[in-house]
């Protein structure tokens, strides 16, 4: 009985796996390709795949026989979406801040050692940086990431050095003492910068975001190009990032004294 139990165990967590190796970048996926990157056999994915398929989960493309995310996975979505008290406060504070900057504006937080984007307010400018909600990035190499960083525990900071770093660009953080000193930063001015680390052209500015209790559970930002985010507009941006870090926290009960 508990090995019959062990397995059925083994096959929701192979099968929640499963649902998140799709991502934008990679949106429709072949059994063979997934057994390789989460080291499964083949039969194994494919059991599940007709599983995840029969409840809606997953659905074969039948042009290029790949498969994709279903509709019971945008129903759930939509669920979760609708019953985060953050994101429903955020929402209109990342609208004003789009209609104040002209820049997209995101809300995100730390999921293990990753930033990811819950809520997304695109800007109204034809050359924008490309985001979108759930995508995820390190988050040493992301304003945002820096700040949930900055104001969590320390063993996220050490299982971060502990992973290492990838070096997207030259302004890339990418030893210890660089995010030692980049975070402290962060503390000392409340508020992240990342030029181009994560993006060629690419700026952002982050701020945090608290709950009732002073924690800081979730950070706004701003993307845009450098044509826009200039060395004279970033000190503007800025504040008005601040600013709605606090509307937003204050709207999740926050008062600070």
């Amino acid at each position: 009985m508990e090995k019959k139990k062990d397995y059925t165990l083994s096959s929701v967590k192979n099968a929640l796996r499963i649902l998140r190796r799709f991502s934008m970048e990679e949106s429709e996926l072949k059994i063979t390709d997934l057994a390789k990157d989460l080291d499964l056999g083949k039969s194994t994915v494919s059991r599940l795949m007709s599983t995840l398929a029969s409840e809606g989960f997953v659905e074969k493309n039948p042009e290029n026989q790949r498969y994709r995310l279903g509709l019971s996975i945008l129903s759930l979505a939509s669920v979760c979406t609708s019953n985060f008290e953050i994101h429903k406060e955020a929402m209109p504070v990342l609208h004003q801040l789009v209609d104040k900057t002209g820049e997209t504006a995101h809300l995100a937080i730390l999921d293990g050692l990753d930033v990811i984007y819950l809520h997304k307010v695109e800007s109204k400018h034809h050359v924008r940086a490309f985001t979108h909600i759930g995508k995820r990035n390190p988050a040493y190499a992301t304003s945002s990431g820096k700040v949930l960083l900055a104001y969590n525990e320390d063993h996220y900071v050490d299982r971060t050095i502990a992973k290492g770093f990838e070096h997207f660009t030259n302004n890339t953080i990418t030893t210890p003492d660089q995010l030692t000193k980049a975070l402290a930063e962060v503390r000392r001015k409340g508020y992240a910068l990342s030029i181009e680390e994560i993006f060629e052209g690419v700026v952002s500015i982050a701020s945090p975001v608290r709950d009732y209790t002073g924690q800081v559970i979730a950070s706004v930002n701003i993307v845009g190009p450098m044509q826009r985010l200039t060395e004279r507009s970033i000190p503007i941006h800025t504040k008005k990032v601040i600013e709605a870090g606090k509307q937003i926290s204050a709207r999740l009960g926050y008062r600070a004294y």
